[in-house]
């Protein structure tokens, strides 16, 4: 006679008992989790849209930025269009300039925001003033990947700021001569 091979219902039941168990002691760490990947994921996004609309003014020889809505809670990428005249402002889209990709922060989930999350204080200091720094709420890089202002004015850089609802803080920015930069708030300074 063959021996029949199989679980017992005693074993079935105290692997379900055992697997209820990790499962309950694993959800509490996801849930805290998550809510400072998805911020990170949002600063990265930016930081690739940066890169991503520098990468396109120069093969394009034509101004290609983003531009930050802040009460909208979202921000666009945005190219100069056949005219190679950057027109639009973060309000609006004029001219022929070409809406690239539009990113909403909502889309995130857990909280993610513009804001200044934990940090405070100046920019030269090490923390922050405003949600978004760069001048005219965008930045548009040239054909040679140098930043201007979304008027066309040469300008200095800035930061977009990203926070979420754990106190989770991520700073996106470009300096003057056009290099993007990620910094994240650590409690008490920036690092990069």
């Amino acid at each position: 006679m063959k021996k029949e091979q199989g679980f017992t219902l005693l074993e079935l039941v105290i692997t379900i008992v055992i697997l209820s168990v990790l499962l309950g002691l694993a959800i509490p760490g996801f849930s805290r989790w998550i809510p400072n990947y998805r911020l990170r994921s949002a600063a990265r996004d930016i930081y690739s849209n940066l890169q991503y609309a520098k990468m396109t003014a120069v093969k394009d020889r034509a101004g290609c930025g983003l531009l930050f809505d802040v009460t909208g809670s979202r921000y666009r990428v945005v190219s100069s269009g056949p005219n190679r005249n950057f027109e639009s402002t973060s309000s609006s889209i004029s001219g022929d300039d070409v809406v690239l990709k539009t990113v909403n922060l909502s889309e995130y989930g857990s909280g993610v925001v513009y804001g200044p999350g934990s940090a405070t204080g100046s920019i030269e200091a090490g923390g922050f003033d405003n949600n978004v720094t760069f001048a005219g709420d965008g930045i548009v890089f040239d054909s040679r990947g140098m930043v201007l202002s979304p008027t066309g004015s040469t300008s200095t850089g800035g930061y977009a700021y990203l926070q979420n609802n754990r106190n989770g803080a991520f700073g996106v920015g470009v300096l003057s001569g056009g290099v993007v930069v990620l910094r994240r708030w650590t409690g008490t300074a920036w690092q990069q």
